[in-house]
């Protein structure tokens, strides 16, 4: 899953990215080829949490730089069939952004990546209140409790 995965977002996103340089160039072009680099860092170490993070996160920072770039440059792009054409990649790609963000998001959660602010819909929390030494094999002690035969004298004897 997390070999091919990865592969074919690329893949998806570059398709889609150079057929929406059509109609947008400049700041859309370069967002998104920065983007599809992060990328293939992400494919070409697959074992790093680091690159896989570093994609996701310019993912999510995408999909909010297309919108502006889409709404501002839209009416201003001619609308012959070609530039039509090249907009309509563009907005399918942001389209498809959030469920590779999803895909991304889960290979990130493989390689051993935590979210740092735990929502309960993405994933399982890990509760590291009870944590414990690798040393010890009890139970964690009571903070509370009093050591035996200190400080507290023994009622009736």
């Amino acid at each position: 899953f997390s070999l091919v995965v990865p592969q074919v977002i690329l893949l998806i996103h570059w398709v889609l990215t150079v057929w929406g340089c059509i109609d947008f160039s400049g700041a859309y072009a370069w967002a998104n080829f920065t983007i599809l680099a992060l990328g293939v860092w992400a494919v070409a170490q697959p074992d790093s949490v680091d690159a896989i993070s570093m994609f996701l996160g310019g993912l999510l920072a995408t999909i909010f730089l297309d919108i502006v770039h889409i709404s501002i440059f839209y009416g201003m792009a001619t609308l012959t069939d070609v530039g039509r054409f090249g907009a309509g990649m563009a907005i399918l790609s942001l389209l498809l952004k959030p469920f590779s963000c999803y895909l991304v998001y889960h290979m990130y959660r493989e390689r051993g990546g935590e979210l740092l602010i735990h929502i309960g819909f993405l994933g399982p929390s890990q509760d590291r209140s009870a944590y414990q030494t690798i040393d010890s094999t009890e139970a964690p002690a009571d903070p509370f409790a009093i050591p035996d035969g200190r400080g507290q004298a023994t009622p009736g004897y």
